[in-house]
């Protein structure tokens, strides 16, 4: 046990040495420090390229409940369960279903989410909460393998045949959505719901920042979701039900 201590504390000892040794050497030159900036400077403009691109594809399609269009089909996105109810930020979102479904606008709510898992089912929560709020089971539509956005988009389109639809998310998500839905094949609006500027609120602004990455990779190559499986009637007949 001694002699294993005694060689940790060596390898410890040696690793901390090495740190020690590593220091950032900056370019003794003029020539080669304006082109370290302008290597800072390319790959900044590189990084906000698929951000810039969603704000170009969506802005234009992004309002709210208020000036949203009539759509056939609305998409609420998942967010998350506590407990086994919707989030705060997912309730809110099915909030402005429930709104435009009672204003008119919609006639069927289409809701994807993650049923990776038994425990874990958020188009069955969504649905639960959307009869609570006067929705009829009839309009609601579940995808269970909604696991990202260009997977629900993706399937919207390929499985449940939607070709336009309106969107629902929270305002740092929902320029994503209306892009990727596009890309997808849709003809998409967004509603981006308000929300509380929390830690929540200032997590997903951030991670846009990287999924804005991953969507333009998604629209550039068009991968195939993680489950795409056969036609559904869902939407269809959800459509022909009497309102």
């Amino acid at each position: 046990m001694g002699e294993s201590a005694g060689r940790l504390r060596t390898a410890g000892t040696r690793v901390r040495a090495a740190v020690g040794r590593v220091r950032v050497r900056l370019p003794r030159t003029r020539r080669g420090r304006r082109r370290a900036v302008q290597g800072l400077m390319l790959g900044c403009v590189l990084a906000l390229l698929p951000s810039t691109w969603m704000h170009a594809v969506a802005d234009s399609r992004v309002g709210s409940t208020a000036t949203a269009p009539r759509a056939q089909v609305a998409m609420v996105f998942g967010a998350g369960l506590w407990n086994g109810e919707p989030s705060p930020y997912l309730a809110h979102r099915l909030d402005a279903a429930a709104e435009l479904y009672r204003a008119g606008k919609i006639e069927v709510v289409l809701v994807t989410g993650d049923n990776s898992r038994v425990e874990y089912d958020e188009p069955d929560a969504m649905r639960a909460y959307l009869k609570k709020h006067g929705v009829p089971d009839r309009r609601i539509v579940s995808d269970y393998a909604g696991f990202d956005t260009w997977d629900s988009c993706v399937r919207a389109k390929k499985i449940f045949g939607v070709d336009r639809a309106v969107l629902i998310s929270q305002g740092f998500h929902i320029r994503r959505a209306v892009a990727l839905c596009r890309s997808a094949g849709i003809d998409a609006y967004g509603v981006g719901v308000e929300a509380v500027h929390d830690a929540t609120w200032y997590y997903g602004g951030v991670r846009e920042l990287i999924a804005s990455g991953k969507a333009a990779a998604d629209a550039l190559f068009e991968p195939d979701p993680t489950f795409l499986g056969e036609r559904e009637r869902g939407v269809t007949d959800a459509l022909r039900a009497r309102r």
